[in-house]
């Protein structure tokens, strides 16, 4: 069996960066979706996937209208819901608070916020869904979270991961029974030219 192509991409430049985006639904810029759709355009893939917030499903209707591509929205690929901490600067959050969340985002989530593992979960249903060749126009914790499912990765080391507005992972799948096995075929944070 040759495996799945999946492209994780991350969403372009939101209009207000710098803010910790969970649900929030921002809307991503022009520059933005330019970059997204110019880094699509030497990927091959038969179907776009993204999450529904405005950031990742924008871009992602763009590059399916322009390939004429099913574009399918799945909730599952969200940001991770940062609760009472989504849309404020970092600075705004106790350090004590966030230094917690970095080390042990599964015991100690934002208040009202989402566990790392029911991101991996979530995510973890969204990739085992996969049939065919994606594009999946996502977020960098879900980005993150694929990794982790797929290779066993924990949360310290993708974080490790450069995944900067635009960046590209492109895997390799092999649905199985539970968790998928995969190669790392490209990841590229640079900036779209």
């Amino acid at each position: 069996m040759s495996g799945i192509l999946v492209h994780l991409m991350r969403h372009g430049a939101p209009e207000e960066p710098g803010l910790l985006l969970g649900h929030r639904d921002d809307v991503p810029t022009p520059g933005g979706v330019a970059g997204c759709v110019a880094r699509a355009s030497d990927l091959a893939f038969d179907r776009v996937i993204s999450s529904d917030l405005r950031r990742s499903s924008i871009p992602a209707a763009e590059i399916a209208q322009q390939r004429g591509l099913p574009h399918d929205l799945d909730l599952r690929w969200r940001e991770i819901d940062f609760g009472a901490w989504d849309g404020l600067m970092p600075g705004q959050i106790d350090p004590a608070d966030q230094s917690r969340f970095w080390d042990d985002p599964d015991a100690c989530p934002p208040p009202g916020g989402e566990r790392w593992s029911q991101l991996r979960a979530r995510v973890g249903e969204g990739l085992a869904q996969v049939r065919e060749a994606s594009l999946i126009l996502s977020h960098g914790g879900a980005m993150r979270a694929a990794l982790s499912v797929v290779f066993g990765f924990d949360h310290r080391q993708v974080w490790a991961f450069d995944l900067p507005y635009g960046a590209l992972v492109s895997l390799r799948i092999w649905p199985g029974d539970g968790v998928p096995a995969g190669q790392i075929l490209r990841l590229d944070s640079g900036t779209p030219t």
